[in-house]
């Protein structure tokens, strides 16, 4: 699916396409504490899927939960994080779901990083993984 979107400014506009059916909700304590919010939503970005339309990124890198080294790209301008990847390319792309205009069409399939999450806050009826999912785990519970 192809969406657009922008920062809170409207500085960075984008392009992507995306795997409609991996939209997740992530309970890290990362992502916690980068959004300020007991989790966030993201969109998985296809292979080579994310084009910058207007405006520059800024990126920090991180070594996240899983142990892997993400980047997480934001405007320089308004601090919009717009998404999450593994440094040097390659790996899962996180688009945020809030700065895709199609947003309302997407619904988070499961849930990551349980094991962190605050109780309130966890989607009844999404299914729930405790940790960070192999790739073949998180087709088994796409599927089901």
């Amino acid at each position: 699916m192809q969406v657009t979107g922008q920062c809170l400014c409207g500085a960075v506009t984008y392009r992507a396409e995306i795997k409609q059916d991996v939209c997740l909700v992530c309970h890290c304590t990362e992502c916690q504490q980068h959004s300020g919010s007991p989790y966030r939503a993201v969109a998985a970005v296809a292979d080579h899927g994310f084009e910058l339309l207007t405006g520059e990124l800024r990126a920090i890198q991180r070594v996240a939960d899983s142990g892997r080294l993400r980047e997480r790209a934001f405007c320089p301008a308004c601090g919009t994080n717009l998404y999450a990847a593994d440094a040097g390319g390659g790996g899962f792309m996180g688009l945020r779901l809030g700065t895709i205009e199609q947003r309302a069409e997407l619904v988070p399939r499961v849930q990551i990083w349980c094991r962190s999450a605050q109780p309130w806050a966890l989607l009844p009826g999404v299914p729930q993984f405790p940790g960070q999912p192999t790739f073949e785990e998180l087709t088994v519970l796409l599927q089901g």
